[in-house]
């Protein structure tokens, strides 16, 4: 099992909402079934990803996950356990595993139109923040310049609006495609479809008023052609890329602590 589809897999249960624990084995002393950094996953249903030894070993590890997933606001724990002593094997040896729970909320989900200037500023300063990133672009060539990280997906696409059906409700939407002409479809079927807690786009007050327009001619009422930030990001700073992702990050955190 490689460390990338292992992580795969976590970013899917934290997209899904699903409860999980993390349980990595730090250090393996001794006759040990398994070396250090092996992983599981752990859901309500049991052991869901992953290895950690097989065995009593990993049974009781399972079962110290479970408990951890019925405790209201369990923390993170280490333990540190001999094989015979603890565990009931036969054999020598020592184990010290490392249980992190992942809560039911998951993560915060970003999902951004668009891989160019602006958005390679803003994805450094978001993926250090719990949140999972979805950055969809038709230009094969920017996303592969995005950087790697396993809170970051990039979805290459012939065409960006559909991929507004696929995003979860809670997904606070940026636009900063390559223009007008393509970020229009893309807020068209977002507010007309969705209800997103958040879009934004990225541009000028005049681009707003454009876009306003062209979607009451389209039949949208003018309250719901209204709901979207335009420009997007906090009014501060200049027009740096640096500094625009910087008043969108802080605009989004806004939002989002707004709201709870």
């Amino acid at each position: 099992m490689s460390d990338s589809s292992f992580y795969e897999h976590l970013t899917s249960l934290e997209r899904a909402g699903v409860p999980f624990v993390l349980v990595v084995l730090v250090e393996a002393l001794g006759s040990t079934p398994q070396d250090a950094g092996a992983k599981m996953l752990v859901t309500g249903t049991g052991l869901d990803h992953g290895t950690v030894g097989g065995g009593k070993v990993e049974a009781a590890a399972l079962k110290l996950a479970l408990e951890m997933l019925a405790e209201t606001g369990a923390k993170s724990r280490f333990v540190n356990w001999s094989l015979k002593g603890d565990v009931g094997m036969t054999c020598g040896g020592s184990v010290k595993f490392y249980l992190e729970p992942h809560p039911a909320h998951g993560a915060w989900p970003i999902a951004i139109f668009g891989a160019g200037h602006i958005a390679q500023a803003l994805l450094p300063v978001l993926l250090p923040l719990p949140c999972f990133v979805t950055c969809h672009d038709t230009r094969a060539e920017w996303l592969a310049r995005l950087p790697t990280a396993r809170n970051l997906r990039t979805v290459h696409v012939p065409e960006l609006a559909p991929a507004i059906d696929d995003l979860p409700a809670d997904a606070f939407v940026l636009l900063m495609t390559q223009g007008h002409s393509s970020d229009r479809p893309v807020l068209q079927r977002a507010l007309a479809t969705r209800d997103f807690p958040f879009v934004g786009v990225i541009g000028s007050q005049a681009k707003a008023a454009v876009l306003r327009r062209e979607l009451i001619a389209e039949g949208m009422s003018p309250e719901r052609a209204a709901q979207f930030f335009c420009p997007v990001g906090l009014d501060f700073g200049t027009n740096h890329p640096h500094e625009i992702a910087l008043s969108i990050a802080a605009q989004l955190l806004t939002v989002r602590d707004g709201r709870r």
